[in-house]
């Protein structure tokens, strides 16, 4: 292994889970270009320790090491960091994808360590076409009563807006969950809410309802949440 060779599999490893944190970057999660592509240089670089970090020792017959053993380790010590990243909420769980993507980008890097580039390549392209065609397929994909929108609006802060949203979501069909409310730009007099609803109604009828309420500034709904 010459450090030629060494160099090329950190760089491929960094280009490849760049490509991956960027997708999720645009996206706005919670991790992004960095998380992305530190993860899979690490890996990258374990990945080589595991094969080449212990020839020396292995010159001598009296040493018996398991090369797979630090690869192997890389794959748990990930599921911490993915952990971290998945939020329960009531019945609702956020986070899985962005945890499951930190783990692919790990095992980008492994393959990329390893030497195998065609496989981390591979492996990079079908996380794009997950994230990026799969949910262009989506919306081909027949509405049930189970689907769930997202909802977002930006209101002004005073009293009884967001409750009478709500009553009118709930009076309408849909059910509500996993609701998140930022008063971080508060400060403007303006508190922006987004949360799930489910339901088979009709969404461009909910909007023109929450509309009409006093206090609503603008309101935002998507199909499907985003992955």
């Amino acid at each position: 292994m010459t450090d030629g060779e060494l160099v090329l599999r950190v760089a491929l490893a960094l280009g490849l889970c760049t490509v991956i944190g960027l997708e999720r970057e645009l996206r706005q999660k919670s991790a992004g270009l960095r998380t992305h592509t530190i993860v899979g240089v690490g890996a990258a670089v374990a990945m080589m320790i595991s094969k080449y970090g212990f020839a020396d020792s292995l010159a001598s017959d009296r040493v018996s090491l398991d090369p797979s053993r630090v690869a192997s380790l890389v794959v748990s010590g990930v599921g911490f960091i993915g952990a971290g990243l998945i939020f329960v909420r009531g019945a609702s769980v956020r986070g899985l994808t962005t945890a499951a993507v930190v783990w692919l980008s790990a095992m980008v890097g492994m393959a990329a360590g390893s030497g195998m580039y065609l496989l981390a390549t591979v492996a990079t392209a079908a996380h794009l076409v997950v994230a990026v065609v799969f949910p262009m397929l989506e919306r081909f994909i027949p509405r049930t009563r189970w689907s769930p929108s997202q909802l977002s609006f930006t209101y002004a802060d005073q009293k009884g807006v967001l409750r009478e949203v709500l009553a009118r979501i709930t009076q309408y069909g849909y059910t509500v969950s996993d609701v998140d409310v930022d008063r971080a730009s508060a400060t403007a007099g303006h508190v922006h809410v987004s949360m799930q609803v489910i339901g088979r109604g009709s969404l461009s009828e909910l909007t023109q309802h929450i509309e009409s309420v006093d206090g609503i500034v603008t309101v935002t709904v998507r199909d499907r949440p985003g992955l």
